[in-house]
């Protein structure tokens, strides 16, 4: 490899940087001959269109990584999505992850939690512990995370609408652990647009709801440097059925509204746009995939340094988890899941994802057996240790399909977002339906193309058998319900009520002002006010969106 002088100066500046802060993985690469593998691959002759387009990892604009040595330096963090049932039950699950090798926690929250309702009330019924775990109050915090130091372990929680209170929530039993809260690392999906267009997980409308969401920025910026304050999604878009570009587009839209609204609210940029993340994505098309990873790390760049005008470059760098696609995963054959995972995984790698879940084979049918999930780590384990793509930056960097699609990508996102902005904004573009009738069209054409056969699912629409045998799926007991009840009417008939009542009203008045509302949160979360009588309160205030 030639010593260009834009290379040579990458390499005096970011890589000596980099690895005088975090030594690589290895003293060396080598593949099975026992050859040493490149650190980076560039072209022999470094031109400005190169610089402009893709350049160094660790430099702007990050089309090939955010870290000058990627996963030479670290691997991605190995989260598995899980939660079921009551707290106790999902603790012993992430107990057993954490032995199995995961790196981070992801926690799921059941559907009456993401909106806002204690299991007690009649919105819940049939709903508790279903598709996450419930949590209820303080109480419950404290079970799900027994046991589990919450200064050695990084925990996303995907919850949005009372992300606020389950933060509090955590930085509470971080609390009773002797942990201070600059000690925690993790995220909250805390991404409320996302909701109004393809989830629907919203409780209030949306400019309270954006008044929380900067609220947390500015309260985490100060109290938890450590924690990423929101992960803007676009995965619930594209499983709604958006195409690649639409993802891009429409997530990176919700990223320039928070920034703005955060701006707004007087916060100073560079301060909190280190703290933004992103959750994405990671369909079959691996190439496409791959590229748009590349597109949306570039493009978000240059709308961090050209209209927003940050100058620190971790404000310009985006981060991002990514999920293998849900929606991709079939009831039949579900051993076929395994290498739609594998593939959609390796995507994400090669695309330079922070952190990385991989869905298991059953999730079509059910919550995911230990079995099932198990699988599903040891599908990153191999892929990080045995691949081969972990001991080099950017891989598929040069190749001149993949440069094309993400070029072709960024420039479709752009587009979108420009007419998103000739709309009035995000909130103007999902008040008119814009963004919602592209995901619907990008989904019913989808659709026709399989039932036209123009697309094949293998198991699906070709290749089909006569299954007989069914596989061993998780139930969640019936009496979790009731448990859970019995256990929040025990809460409320030993909590100190004059306390909970106090902390409401505190809170109460303070919804009504304008100083920041986590302080007031925590104060009623440590109370063991429930989940359900904060929302309360805050829906006596706010209003409800009812979309």
């Amino acid at each position: 490899m030639g010593k260009d002088p834009a290379y040579k100066d990458w390499e005096d500046k970011e890589l000596a940087s980099s690895l005088d802060r975090f030594p690589e993985r290895k003293d060396k690469f080598t593949n099975h001959g026992g050859e040493e593998v490149p650190r980076l691959a560039v072209p022999e002759s470094i031109d400005e269109e190169y610089l402009d387009r893709s350049g160094f990892p660790g430099r702007y604009p990050y089309t090939r990584g955010v870290q000058p040595t990627m996963y030479r330096g670290r691997l991605w963090t190995m989260r598995q999505y899980a939660g079921f049932s009551t707290a106790s039950e999902s603790n012993l699950r992430y107990r057993y992850l954490l032995e199995q090798g995961t790196t981070g926690l992801s926690i799921a929250f059941d559907l009456p939690t993401q909106i806002g309702y204690d299991s007690d009330h009649k919105m819940a019924e049939g709903e508790v512990g279903k598709v996450g775990v419930a949590i209820d109050s303080l109480a419950d915090m404290e079970m799900l995370f027994d046991q589990i130091p919450l200064d050695k372990v990084s925990t996303s929680m995907t919850i949005n609408s009372p992300a606020a209170i389950l933060l509090a929530m955590y930085v509470a039993v971080a609390e009773k652990q002797g942990v201070a809260p600059d000690k925690l690392k993790g995220t909250i999906q805390n991404d409320i647009l996302k909701e109004y267009v393809a989830r629907g997980t919203y409780i209030f409308p949306p400019r309270p709801s954006l008044r929380l969401i900067t609220d947390i920025f500015k309260w985490c910026t100060d109290n938890t440097p450590s924690f990423n304050t929101i992960s803007i999604s676009g995965y619930h878009i594209r499983e709604a059925g958006s195409t690649a570009a639409q993802e891009v587009a429409f997530t990176l839209a919700n990223g320039i509204t928070y920034v703005q609204a955060a701006l707004d609210a007087g916060l100073e940029l560079d301060n909190f746009a280190r703290r933004l993340s992103f959750f994405f994505n990671a369909s079959s098309d691996l190439l496409e995939e791959v590229a748009k990873f590349r597109a949306a790390r570039r493009l978000w760049a240059r709308i961090m340094k050209e209209r927003f005008k940050a100058k620190k470059p971790s404000s310009l760098m985006l981060r991002f988890h990514t999920q293998t696609a849900g929606y991709t995963l079939t009831a039949q054959q579900i051993d076929n899941n395994i290498v739609r995972v594998a593939l959609q995984a390796l995507s994400a790698v090669l695309g330079g994802t922070q952190s990385l879940h991989t869905n298991s084979r059953d999730e079509a049918l059910s919550l995911p057996t230990e079995e099932s999930v198990r699988t599903a780590l040891r599908t990153q384990q191999v892929i990080a240790h045995e691949s081969g793509v972990a001991n080099t930056v950017d891989p598929l960097g040069g190749s001149y399909l993949i440069e094309e699609l993400t070029d072709r990508i960024e420039a479709h996102a752009n587009d979108l977002i420009e007419k998103i902005d000739s709309a009035g904004g995000v909130v103007s573009a999902i008040e008119d339906g814009f963004i919602q009738r592209q995901i619907e069209n990008s989904a019913y054409e989808y659709q026709q193309e399989i039932e036209r056969g123009e697309r094949i699912i293998v198991g699906v629409n070709e290749f089909q058998t006569d299954e007989q045998t069914k596989p061993p799926l998780l139930r969640v007991d019936p009496d979790v319900e009731n448990d859970q009840v019995k256990r929040l009417k025990e809460l409320r008939e030993r909590r100190d009520m004059k306390e909970v009542e106090r902390s409401l009203k505190e809170l109460s008045e303070c919804a009504r002002g304008s100083s920041n509302l986590m302080p007031a949160i925590l104060d009623a979360v440590r109370t063991y006010a429930t989940l359900g009588e904060i929302c309360l309160v805050l829906r006596e205030v706010f209003g409800e969106y009812r979309g």
